[in-house]
């Protein structure tokens, strides 16, 4: 009986990892979502650039994690020194985990490699990066926020990661009662607060905005490209709630599992519908960059919670964050804060909604750990965002010339353009 038990342990155990893998690499393939998403929002003359950016922070995000962020956020050790797989695991460490998994009960455990884990949080922490590049696009030079980059994933993102969804009391002063699913707040809001600190230092792109306070809209140089983006971020996204159930084996995870999958989607799907409407209302015009960011805006807001809302009720949150997209947006633009891309909007102020919604369907969450959560989150990441943009303002600069800008950034900071048959904007 003894052997059985170890035997569908060890099935359940490379299940639960294989899982893991499976949704690390879709969220992974979000990476490739942002990208697309960000080339197809930004003039032609800004195409190589923010797809430089986008892979280079990638990888940059991935090293910097391996190196110090995933020790300050669980203490896997630098350079992962301390983070086992089962193939590292000697014999009598093996049969450890199967008697402590069979005493406690294996079927409520989620057991799994450390490598695995380390490969699920890595590109959890690349997401939180790009949502930056897209905010601060076409005026800012490329190495200030490649080495913004570093300071981020390595440093600013795993601190509020261990205060969080580890657990750390916040420099040692009280712990957070705070419900966060799969990061409405630690991934989406902590992006988007450092890019409002990067967007303040960094100022609007030339013509954005008139002499009278009129907003002068940019238009991207390729929406079919931004379409792609939003599905292929949407497809991701189901790696990255579904994922964040941190296992699969048995039927009632399997459920919830499912049940996270159908409320992503159909709250990705209330937000576009909502977007929409609101932006012909206000515009006379069916806005296809408004329903994509409404699209965006339902899944950021479903993420602090996919799992408990019934689907009616997850609509409806989705619903309401693509509502709050477009108007955050145009506010935004009211207030001179030039995102290109919108993710400020989608990721902060939605965020923010995300972390609140948690109320509507979880009975254990409250109020006021809600509130203390996302100030904590906002604060810590505003600030020292600020700080290391302030510092690398004062070294390096943040923006190009305004020549540069006028040419594009292509050609001064990578020295080639992605439609070199076109002629620029």
């Amino acid at each position: 009986m003894e052997q059985l038990s170890n035997n569908i342990f060890e099935l359940q155990y490379a299940m639960d990892t294989f899982y893991f893998l499976v949704c690390g690499a879709l969220v992974m393939w979000m990476a490739a979502g942002f990208a697309m998403l960000e080339a197809g929002l930004v003039r032609a003359k800004n195409t190589t650039e923010i797809l430089t950016k986008n892979v280079a922070l990638f990888a940059i995000a991935c090293t910097m994690y391996l190196v110090c962020g995933y020790e300050i956020m669980y203490g896997g050790g630098y350079f992962l020194s301390a983070t086992d797989s089962v193939a590292s695991m000697d014999e009598a460490a093996i049969a450890g985990v199967l008697a402590s998994a069979t005493e406690a009960g294996f079927g409520d455990m989620g057991e799994y490699s450390g490598a695995s884990d380390f490969f699920f949080q890595v590109v959890f922490v690349a997401t939180a990066m790009s949502i930056v590049s897209g905010a601060v696009a076409e005026r800012m030079k490329l190495w200030a926020f490649l080495v913004f980059a570093v300071i981020m994933t390595g440093f600013i993102y795993p601190m509020e990661g261990a205060w969080t969804w580890n657990g750390d009391a916040v420099f040692g002063l009280y712990e957070l009662s705070y419900s966060d699913y799969a990061g409405s707040g630690i991934v989406h809001m902590a992006g988007a607060a450092a890019a409002l600190a990067g967007v303040i230092l960094l100022g609007a792109r030339k013509g954005k905005y008139g002499p009278n306070g009129e907003v002068n809209a940019i238009p991207g140089a390729n929406l079919p490209l931004a379409t792609l983006g939003t599905f292929i971020l949407w497809m991701g996204w189901f790696g990255f709630n579904g994922g964040s159930t941190l296992k699969l084996g048995g039927i009632a995870v399997a459920n919830e599992v499912a049940s996270v999958f159908l409320n992503t989607n159909a709250a990705a799907a209330g937000g576009l519908i909502a977007a929409l409407i609101v932006a012909r209302i206000l515009f006379g015009k069916a806005d296809l960059t408004m329903a994509l960011n409404g699209a965006l805006a339902g899944l950021v807001a479903i993420t602090a919670e996919p799992a408990d809302p019934s689907p009616l009720l997850a609509t409806v949150i989705g619903a309401i964050g693509g509502v709050i997209v477009v108007f955050s947006i145009v506010t935004l633009d009211k207030l001179k804060l030039d995102d290109p891309v919108g993710a400020i909007s989608v990721h902060g102020v939605v965020g923010l909604w995300g972390i609140f919604a948690v109320l509507l369907s979880d009975a254990d969450a409250t109020f006021m750990g809600q509130l203390v959560g996302a100030v904590t989150i906002f604060a810590w990441v505003f600030v020292t965002s600020l700080i290391a943009w302030g510092v690398i303002k004062a070294v390096i600069g943040l923006r190009v010339s305004e020549e540069e800008e006028y040419e594009g950034v292509d050609l001064s900071e990578c020295g080639m353009e992605a439609y070199p048959e076109f002629t620029k904007d």
